[in-house]
């Protein structure tokens, strides 16, 4: 495939798009024919395809999302058929082309790790894909805001720790079926709910302990739903050793990879992302 196929996503390419998303299994956990993460890249960051073949299927596809003038990469997944081919290398180049600090969540898989350490990322600390049951934990008091009202509360604490603004991306986020935003008076936690469990994220604080208080609200809050909550949470932070103390798992792990600049924005110790929307 021709490195100048490589192009953005258009409506019509999403079928194709999220084809290759359900082969790497990437939206368990979203709603068949609802809006997803893949929706916000393409609405709030950038999303490209590789095209497959004349018959309109990828080979690959790439996207980010944008917190002011930092890039988060979210995705970079390649078809084992094309993989080694230069398509993985060629989208990354174009995701990753402009100015501005860059992050992104590695996988285990060394190749990838390579790839992006020669587009200027480096390892930082571990983020690790945390998993338990809501009660049976803290349960400090929490206020719940409405979709309309998400901005204004959370999105200036939320460029603060996680590296810059992103008000529409979370305003398009609360508005979803199923997510409530939880705020504190110094902290705010994002949680959706579905039949298979909750998810938390993102979430902060003005400190390690105010970001670990509004995420531990919104846990007893879903505290009634016999599903597991599942969370993303950096390995410097606080709540590593307490949900892990209280019988949490770790069910995966990926490495948080940043720029220098982005080093110097993000706060790992009282910021939990959300797994796919960083």
């Amino acid at each position: 495939m021709p490195h100048t196929a490589v192009r953005a996503a258009t409506e019509g390419d999403m079928p194709a798009v999220r084809g290759v998303a359900e082969r790497f299994r990437l939206l368990s956990g979203w709603h068949p024919g609802s809006p997803d993460f893949l929706d916000a890249e393409r609405a709030f960051g950038t999303l490209l395809l590789a095209p497959g073949g004349e018959d309109g299927s990828a080979a690959g596809f790439g996207g980010t999302l944008r917190r002011g003038d930092l890039t988060h990469l979210g995705d970079l997944f390649v078809l084992p058929a094309h993989q080694s081919s230069g398509v993985g290398r060629t989208l990354l180049s174009r995701l990753l082309s402009g100015d501005g600090p860059k992050v992104t969540f590695a996988s285990s898989d060394p190749r990838a790790m390579s790839l992006y350490v020669r587009h200027g990322l480096r390892p930082w600390c571990p983020l690790l894909y945390l998993t338990g049951p809501p009660a049976g934990l803290p349960a400090p008091p929490v206020r719940i805001t409405t979709a309309e009202t998400t901005a204004e509360t959370t999105a200036a604490l939320d460029a603060d720790v996680s590296g810059g603004h992103r008000a529409g991306t979370l305003t398009w986020y609360a508005a979803l079926p199923g997510v409530t935003a939880y705020t504190t008076d110094a902290g705010y936690a994002f949680a959706r709910t579905t039949a298979d469990g909750t998810v938390i994220g993102p979430a902060g604080g003005t400190t390690p302990h105010d970001c670990a208080t509004a995420v531990l609200g919104a846990l007893a809050a879903t505290a009634p739903s016999p599903h597991p909550a599942k969370l993303a949470v950096p390995g410097p932070h606080p709540l590593v050793p307490l949900l892990l103390g209280t019988g949490w798992r770790i069910a995966d792990l990926d490495t948080f990879m940043a720029d220098d600049a982005a080093l110097a924005l993000i706060r790992p110790d009282r910021y939990v992302p959300h797994p796919d929307l960083g």
